[in-house]
Protein backbone atom coordinates (compact mmCIF):
# COMPACT_ATOMS: atom_id res chain seq x y z
CA UNK A 1 0.00 0.00 0.00
CA UNK A 2 2.90 2.59 0.13
CA UNK A 3 4.00 2.42 -2.61
CA UNK A 4 1.11 3.41 -4.30
CA UNK A 5 0.81 6.06 -1.46
CA UNK A 6 4.64 7.28 -2.37
CA UNK A 7 2.79 7.25 -6.22
CA UNK A 8 -0.26 9.24 -5.27
CA UNK A 9 1.79 11.89 -2.99
CA UNK A 10 3.97 12.33 -6.17
CA UNK A 11 1.08 12.57 -8.74
CA UNK A 12 -0.24 15.00 -5.96
CA UNK A 13 2.69 17.16 -6.12
CA UNK A 14 3.59 17.43 -9.51
CA UNK A 15 -0.27 18.60 -10.14
CA UNK A 16 -0.37 21.00 -8.17
CA UNK A 17 2.63 22.14 -9.04
CA UNK A 18 1.16 22.27 -12.67
CA UNK A 19 -1.45 24.39 -11.55
CA UNK A 20 0.24 26.64 -9.48
CA UNK A 21 -1.37 25.80 -6.37
CA UNK A 22 2.01 23.58 -4.67
CA UNK A 23 1.99 26.03 -1.81
CA UNK A 24 -1.11 25.34 -0.91
CA UNK A 25 -0.99 21.51 -0.68
CA UNK A 26 2.94 20.86 0.19
CA UNK A 27 3.13 24.71 2.67
CA UNK A 28 4.34 22.90 5.86
CA UNK A 29 5.30 26.48 7.90
CA UNK A 30 2.35 28.06 9.94
CA UNK A 31 0.97 31.50 7.85
CA UNK A 32 -0.17 33.27 10.44
CA UNK A 33 4.44 33.52 11.76
CA UNK A 34 4.16 37.27 11.11
CA UNK A 35 7.18 38.77 12.37
CA UNK A 36 7.50 41.45 14.62
CA UNK A 37 3.71 41.69 15.13
CA UNK A 38 2.28 43.34 17.81
CA UNK A 39 -0.64 41.82 19.82
CA UNK A 40 -3.15 44.12 18.58
CA UNK A 41 -1.69 43.85 15.45
CA UNK A 42 -2.55 40.39 15.55
CA UNK A 43 -5.92 41.07 16.91
CA UNK A 44 -6.50 43.63 14.43
CA UNK A 45 -5.48 41.40 11.87
CA UNK A 46 -7.43 38.70 12.80
CA UNK A 47 -10.32 40.67 13.78
CA UNK A 48 -10.46 41.80 10.11
CA UNK A 49 -10.42 38.59 8.72
CA UNK A 50 -13.13 36.79 10.46
CA UNK A 51 -15.70 39.87 9.57
CA UNK A 52 -14.07 39.46 5.62
CA UNK A 53 -14.16 35.78 5.09
CA UNK A 54 -15.26 34.32 8.47
CA UNK A 55 -11.20 33.47 8.13
CA UNK A 56 -11.65 31.09 5.37
CA UNK A 57 -9.06 31.02 2.88
CA UNK A 58 -11.43 30.03 -0.18
CA UNK A 59 -13.89 32.64 0.65
CA UNK A 60 -15.12 34.55 -2.23
CA UNK A 61 -17.01 37.62 -3.25
CA UNK A 62 -17.00 38.54 -6.61
CA UNK A 63 -13.68 39.35 -7.69
CA UNK A 64 -12.34 39.63 -3.50
CA UNK A 65 -10.61 36.23 -2.51
CA UNK A 66 -9.58 34.50 0.40
CA UNK A 67 -8.89 35.45 4.06
CA UNK A 68 -8.72 39.38 3.92
CA UNK A 69 -10.93 39.76 0.94
CA UNK A 70 -8.20 40.86 -1.60
CA UNK A 71 -8.80 41.62 -4.91
CA UNK A 72 -7.44 38.70 -6.85
CA UNK A 73 -5.51 40.78 -9.18
CA UNK A 74 -3.46 41.72 -6.47
CA UNK A 75 -2.58 37.98 -5.50
CA UNK A 76 -1.05 37.66 -8.91
CA UNK A 77 -2.29 33.91 -9.47
CA UNK A 78 -1.34 32.40 -6.30
CA UNK A 79 -3.88 32.11 -4.61
CA UNK A 80 -1.75 30.29 -1.11
CA UNK A 81 -2.57 31.42 2.12
CA UNK A 82 1.04 32.21 2.09
CA UNK A 83 0.83 34.57 -0.59
CA UNK A 84 -2.29 35.98 1.18
CA UNK A 85 -1.17 36.90 4.02
CA UNK A 86 2.29 38.56 2.28
CA UNK A 87 -0.19 40.79 -0.04
CA UNK A 88 -2.54 41.61 2.88
CA UNK A 89 0.18 42.83 5.17
CA UNK A 90 1.87 44.81 2.07
CA UNK A 91 -1.74 46.03 1.59
CA UNK A 92 -2.23 47.12 4.81
CA UNK A 93 0.87 48.82 5.45
CA UNK A 94 0.66 50.86 2.19
CA UNK A 95 -2.82 51.94 2.50
CA UNK A 96 -2.82 52.28 6.49
CA UNK A 97 0.63 52.14 8.09
CA UNK A 98 -1.06 49.18 10.48
CA UNK A 99 -3.62 46.56 10.87
CA UNK A 100 -5.01 48.54 14.13
CA UNK A 101 -5.52 51.48 11.60
CA UNK A 102 -6.83 49.60 8.84
CA UNK A 103 -9.70 48.02 11.62
CA UNK A 104 -10.50 51.51 12.57
CA UNK A 105 -11.12 52.45 9.23
CA UNK A 106 -12.99 49.32 8.40
CA UNK A 107 -14.93 50.08 11.68
CA UNK A 108 -16.10 53.68 10.13
CA UNK A 109 -16.57 52.28 5.96
CA UNK A 110 -17.32 48.35 6.46
CA UNK A 111 -14.70 47.87 4.44
CA UNK A 112 -10.83 48.35 4.09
Amino acid sequence: MSKYKAIFTKLLIALTLTVGLGSTVIEATPVHAAKKMSKAEKRAKNWIAMRESGGSYTARNGVCYGRYQLSISYLHGNLSAKNQEKVANRYVKGRYGSWVKAKKFWLTHHWY
